[in-house]
């Protein structure tokens, strides 16, 4: 699956937030694959026994920081996944945008 390429953080959908691969101190989180490795744990394997990453999580390229675009259905269909995929972001210090594009406390 190819990566969906965004030069603007304005492209955001209103019902997804994004997952930098930056910290709030603005380094790069380690290790890089980290994008991979998530949509990889929601993934599923198809009658064509091909790896599907789940429609709630979306690998992106932001502004040429690699992300994790996070469908908000996602709290609703799967809350413990929800609730670990945020906690992961806040015990890693990673920024979060909203559908602005604007830095967001982790939403619980």
């Amino acid at each position: 699956m190819t990566e969906q390429q965004s030069n603007t953080q304005n492209s955001t959908l209103a019902n997804e937030i994004i997952i930098e691969g930056n910290t709030r101190a603005g380094k790069p989180f380690r290790p890089s694959d980290w994008v991979d490795r998530m949509c990889s744990t929601y993934a599923t394997f198809g009658d064509d026994r091909k790896l599907k990453y789940s429609p709630y999580l979306k690998p992106r390229v932001v502004n040429g920081v690699r992300c994790l675009a996070v469908d908000l259905k996602l709290k609703t269909v799967n809350p413990e996944g929800y609730a670990q995929l945020m906690h992961f972001a806040d015990e890693n210090l990673l920024n979060v945008l909203d559908s602005t594009g604007e830095s967001i406390p982790v939403p619980y």
